[in-house]
């Protein structure tokens, strides 16, 4: 055999998958850009040329006006967003967590219906549900606070987490429980002390995934907190600081940039453990 029949053949990469991926990053990296370069250069250098790079006109004075200005108070914006990000994430993990255990380890009929019923919750648009949650936070007397809105993320992040909880449990061998109920260890215990250790990829995963829904939530914060309420997120306080500047676009873009920015490295460092997370189940035995 000669030389070039014994070498391994290469598989040819599709030329259309080539296009549709190239075409897929341009489209994807176009806003990016955009928001990236005009953010350090003047209204007029916007306006005239918004894809050039003006090397002698980029200045970092719009993006310090951006951080410091109390109009906007983005910097105050990231704490509070933060602060809801973790106490959501808490929550939705002691909730998740514990219902999803007693679903994929029951056989139940009824039980599984349950586990539609949260998926159901999974079809519903978040912003279809807002007025309604308006009036039942009005009944129970949590409209326009911060509880209200941590009870109403909680609630929309369940379903999804559960789901995912669900799938990955089921791969643990249920023989791990009957060791564990041997020991004495009841189902609680069982839970918290040895599956849920075990469910890391998982809890990493939905721990990502509602922590950038939470960060980039503009709707549910902006209706179910007013302005008298005195709590901004970061979407809802650049709205709240260019909506009336809209055409100002010295301040729209570097605002952007602040409010985009750390999510944007947040996924980039942790899109792996959204991969693993969602393929475990998939994988193992």
């Amino acid at each position: 055999m000669g030389k070039a029949e014994s070498a391994p053949r290469r598989r040819s990469v599709p030329v259309v998958k080539v296009v549709m991926l190239a075409l897929l990053t341009v489209v994807m990296s176009v806003p990016v850009y955009l928001l990236l370069v005009n953010s350090f250069k003047p209204q007029q250098a916007i306006a005239d040329n918004p894809f050039g790079i003006p090397l002698g006109e980029l200045t970092l004075r719009y993006l310090s006006d951006a951080v410091h200005s109390p109009q906007y108070n983005v910097i105050g914006g990231y704490g509070f967003t933060i602060f809801l990000v973790v106490v959501v994430d808490v929550l939705c993990i002691a909730l998740a967590g514990p219902a999803a255990y007693v679903i994929a380890r029951s056989l139940r009929r009824r039980t599984q219906l349950l586990l539609l019923y949260f998926l159901a919750g999974t079809f519903i648009p978040g912003a279809a549900v807002v007025i309604p949650v308006i009036y039942v936070l009005r009944a129970v007397g949590l409209a326009n606070t911060v509880t209200g809105l941590v009870a109403h993320d909680v609630a929309s992040t369940l379903p999804v987490s559960i789901f995912l909880f669900v799938g990955f449990i089921r791969t643990i061998p249920v023989d791990i429980d009957h060791a564990a109920a041997i020991d004495g260890a009841g189902r609680y215990r069982t839970f918290w002390r040895i599956v849920f250790p075990l469910m890391r990829p998982a809890v990493v995963t939905v721990l990502i995934l509602n922590s950038i829904g939470i960060w980039n939530d503009f709707v549910s914060p902006q209706i179910l907190l007013s302005p008298g309420s005195g709590h901004y997120t970061v979407t809802t306080a650049i709205y709240a600081g260019i909506s009336q500047y809209s055409t100002d676009l010295t301040k729209v873009f570097p605002n952007l940039l602040l409010a985009v920015a750390p999510v944007i490295v947040f996924f980039i460092y942790m899109q792996r453990h959204i991969v693993s997370g969602l393929t475990v189940g998939a994988v193992k035995g």
